[in-house]
């Protein structure tokens, strides 16, 4: 249990009882998170026939994983960062586990930093995923070219870092409203 939720029961007063419809609710709104990423990633997958559809995949799923592991950890738990990863390489094209390992780092650097990052405003976050994005898509490049035995074109990396870097602000915001709203747990 999160230290809100220990302080929130040991508070006096009339709480609601713990029915199976609102723990339902709790847990649905812990998922959330997760639900979202993996969503995006099979829809991202799919071809829609939308253009540079792949290049907003790696923005995308980066930005999630970055954001709830800095606000909410309990909702982008590692096993679950892991199996996000495990579903961007199986849909996509990377080499097998490269998504694995750079979404479990991006995870490891927000819960390392999440106790100062939290309390920054946006756009120190923004430059602090930008940072994180750039080591994310330079470790992407470098291990793709080493599996193709030649140096890659860094003009497709480059597009999906400035990606990454425009998508932030705008998934930042619409994940800033579902953690106060349709992703608290307190509210259920």
């Amino acid at each position: 249990m999160m230290v809100s939720e220990l302080s929130a029961e040991r508070r006096p007063g009339i709480r609601p009882r713990p029915t199976l419809g609102r723990r339902l609710d709790a847990a649905a709104r812990r998922v959330l998170p997760v639900g979202f990423t993996a969503l995006a990633i099979l829809l991202l997958s799919a071809p829609l026939g939308l253009p540079e559809q792949e290049a907003l995949l790696p923005g995308t799923v980066l930005a999630s994983v970055f954001f709830w592991s800095v606000f909410r950890p309990p909702s982008m738990p590692g096993w679950a960062v892991f199996g996000l990863g495990l579903l961007s390489d199986l849909l996509g094209y990377a080499p097998p586990g490269l998504t694995i390992v750079i979404l479990l780092l991006v995870h490891g650097v927000g819960i390392a930093g999440r106790h100062g990052l939290s309390r920054q405003g946006f756009l120190l976050m923004w430059l602090v995923f930008l940072s994180v994005a750039s080591a994310a898509t330079l470790l992407d490049w470098t291990a793709r070219s080493a599996f193709a035995l030649r140096l890659l074109p860094v003009q497709p990396a480059l597009f999906q870092l400035a990606l990454a870097a425009g998508l932030y602000p705008l998934l930042s915001a619409l994940f800033t409203w579902a953690h106060r709203t349709v992703a608290d747990p307190s509210r259920a």
